[in-house]
């Protein structure tokens, strides 16, 4: 229940938001997804919210994987819980990524849900939103006024470096691969890095290859992107624009492939077929960090998870885990909540309608609220109705 406090109104007279603070209950539960050892906030990121007078619940050893311990929370005011219907049942919850089926029943009217949904290739977890009249707002869709997405850039960040990383171990004979080292040695040639995609995950996977000293193209339906990239990047990488002949013709001299193509709210698009794929040459490698939006690869045939990452189609490796920054938990954990915490903030210092109405940026992130599909991409996606969050605040 809303109690309401003084704290907090001036720090929101320069948003625009002359409202009450309020004190809320907020729940912290732990991961299920596979090796999913992330958790949506540190102790750090506990103590601010419990010092700007709200309740923490964290679920018991929801931060083990991040190599924090239940003590270490109870040191900074949080109360320790024993299930996870404990820590859903409050107020507000924040998660690392989407809920799973049996994380549904948890699912109450008045709920306020912050975490990635990714709900575009989830038609599942959309509808139980809508049904149990949750209110979700979603990281990958808080966006600036200048189309900056916040929260998605810390994991794309990571994704990215990752997916150098991961690819170059697949290329490993013992890992199936083609045994090519990526930087090559004198007199043998470099491996091939292929990035498809120049945006925020892609420009950190040819950080990666560049630093690995491979050859390395991105390509990317943006001519000024590309021009950009070559700046930052002195002239050391290829740059192409991306349509499906460049594809093409890039992939058949690649070692390792990624995937990093984001439509924001939308299911990615397929953008190699399994055509492009069959004429890849055999054990390379391919990593699709674009996985969790439904991937772009046409022969992806499952989502990997880090105990059983890989599967092989066409004689080509396809890596594709949905929560790669989960295998560096602790890094990942504590970038995540550097951007999110601010927002969560927000959204505890007031009626979440109120904090809707005057913060633009998390009205963009709200996917479902009283039983309303209101983002509009992922409405398109899955062929449900769509209301527009104003709209929906006043009851349609």
């Amino acid at each position: 229940m809303f109690v309401a406090v003084r704290k907090g109104w001036e720090d929101h007279q320069s948003d625009g938001m002359e409202i009450w603070g309020v004190e809320m209950k907020i729940g912290i539960p732990k991961e299920l997804k596979n090796n999913e050892n992330r958790v949506a906030l540190p102790p750090a990121g506990v103590y601010e919210l419990v010092q700007a007078g709200h309740q923490v619940f964290v679920e018991t050893a929801a931060g083990l994987g991040s190599a924090f311990s239940d003590q270490d929370y109870v040191e900074v005011g949080a109360e320790i819980v024993n299930t996870a219907a404990e820590a859903w049942k409050q107020e507000m919850v924040m998660k690392v990524k989407e809920p799973l089926p049996e994380e549904f029943k948890y699912f109450h009217e008045g709920l306020i849900l912050f975490t990635y949904l990714h709900l575009a290739n989830a038609r599942e977890v959309a509808v139980a939103l809508q049904e149990a009249n949750v209110t979700s707002i979603a990281y990958e869709n808080v966006q600036m006024d200048d189309g900056e997405l916040p929260l998605l850039s810390p994991m794309s960040e990571i994704a990215g470096r990752m997916a150098t990383q991961v690819g170059a171990e697949f290329l490993e004979s013992p890992k199936g691969g083609k045994g090519i080292l990526l930087s090559g040695v004198p007199g043998v040639r470099k491996g091939h890095v292929v990035i498809i995609g120049g945006g925020v995950a892609g420009t950190n996977a040819a950080r990666i290859a560049l630093g690995l000293d491979a050859r390395v193209t991105v390509l990317d339906v943006s001519g000024k992107r590309l021009k950009e990239l070559d700046t930052e990047f002195n002239g050391r990488i290829e740059t192409l624009m991306s349509n499906s002949f460049n594809i093409e013709q890039q992939l058949k001299t690649a070692d390792l492939v990624v995937g990093a193509v984001l439509i924001p709210g939308h299911k990615a698009p397929t953008l190699v077929t399994k055509e492009m794929v069959a004429e890849m040459p055999k054990k390379s490698v391919i990593v699709d960090i674009a996985i969790d939006q439904g991937g772009i690869f046409e022969t992806e045939n499952k989502v990997g998870t880090h105990d059983d990452p890989i599967d092989v189609v066409e004689d080509v490796i396809h890596y594709a885990v949905a929560n790669m920054p989960g295998a560096v938990a602790q890094t990942a954990t504590l970038a995540l909540s550097n951007a999110t915490l601010p927002f969560a903030k927000k959204i505890v210092s007031g009626p979440i309608e109120q904090v809707i109405e005057h913060q633009p940026e998390l009205a963009r992130g709200v996917n479902t609220y009283r039983g309303y599909m209101t983002q509009q991409a992922v409405a398109e996606d899955l062929d449900l109705e769509y209301t527009p969050v104003n709209v929906a605040l006043k009851g349609k």
